[in-house]
């Protein structure tokens, strides 16, 4: 499985629950999940899975990309991802590759890969996509852009649309191609309430740690943090109602002077607690009362899963 994760953390949560449900499957697999995030090892995963973490990338609210950690040229950053990432399949020789979102990958860093794999004619290549990818203008240009169509005809054997067509359908909104559009199969939503099964063997309750007096409970998300911290200090100095408490997740990219504001404030609010990073998240979703959230596309999905509002 590959994700270039250059921004959040919601491509990495879907891409490590179907790691975890085909982990937890009859069939007996073996899954590499390449990936952008540094702090992937950290994440609850099941045996059978690993990680291989990539330099990282950052793409920014423009959509520019850069280096997030080494100093050096974008160009050299996608040359040296592009290595590893081949390198690291030549080795694994996978039977199939799910792609995450980007037919390309990052740049166009998975080129070589896609076109040693299609040469080499072992693994079948799979583009698993989110059914709402931006507006429609907005998605033929960037995809004219990129030649992703082209990417798809020459390299790929499915789109998988982690949706439903019936509330958006992709196929018909960007108008794809008649060859493309063929190959696409729509799985429906994935269903988030399947991490708990997972986490009743492989994690803990970051709850329980938090030491919180009796009360309800109002969880904030922001994501991976890099654009929420304006959300995240607005909640920190909420008034909440009488007998609540607030959790905060704060993400591991918010910048550290906002954390560590948020956590000055947090010591003075006896109701409150801040979280930079927790492995598993879900089991806080299901025990909030509400939530607040940046409403990125990953996180409304898990939202809705556990019925919160």
């Amino acid at each position: 499985m590959y994700s270039d994760d250059t921004m959040g953390l919601g491509h990495r949560r879907r891409n490590l629950l179907i790691a975890q449900t085909l982990a937890h499957s009859l069939v007996q697999l073996v899954t590499l999940i390449i990936t952008g995030v540094g702090e992937a090892g950290t994440f609850v995963r099941p045996p059978g899975v690993d990680w291989l973490a990539l330099p990282a990338l950052r793409k920014d609210l423009d959509g520019q990309y850069d280096s997030r950690s080494l100093p050096v040229s974008l160009q050299e950053l996608i040359t040296l991802r592009a290595r590893v990432i081949r390198a690291a399949l030549e080795a694994f020789e996978p039977d199939v590759l799910i792609v995450d979102n980007e037919p390309r990958g990052a740049v166009g860093e998975l080129d070589p890969t896609l076109a040693y794999l299609r040469t080499r004619g072992r693994t079948r290549c799979v583009l698993g996509m989110r059914e709402v990818l931006d507006d429609p203008i907005a998605v033929h240009r960037e995809w004219s852009q990129a030649a992703n169509e082209d990417a798809i005809r020459k390299y790929y054997d499915r789109v998988w649309v982690y949706g439903d067509p019936a509330v958006y359908d992709p196929v018909r909104e960007y108008h794809f191609s008649p060859d493309v559009a063929a190959k696409v199969r729509y799985t429906g939503y994935l269903d988030q309430r399947t991490r708990l099964t997972f986490i009743e063997t492989e994690g803990s309750d970051p709850l329980a740690a938090l030491s919180l007096p009796p009360g309800q409970l109002v969880l904030c998300c922001v994501g991976g943090g890099e654009d929420g911290d304006r959300l995240a200090e607005a909640f920190a100095a909420a008034q909440l109602p009488p007998q609540t408490n607030g959790v905060l997740l704060m993400g591991p990219f918010m910048p550290r002077e906002v954390q560590q504001r948020l956590r000055q404030r947090a010591a003075t609010q006896p109701r409150l607690r801040v979280l930079e990073f927790v492995r598993e998240p879900a089991l806080l979703l299901q025990q909030a009362d509400r939530v607040i959230a940046m409403g990125g596309y990953n996180t409304v999905c898990e939202i809705l899963s556990f019925e919160k509002h």
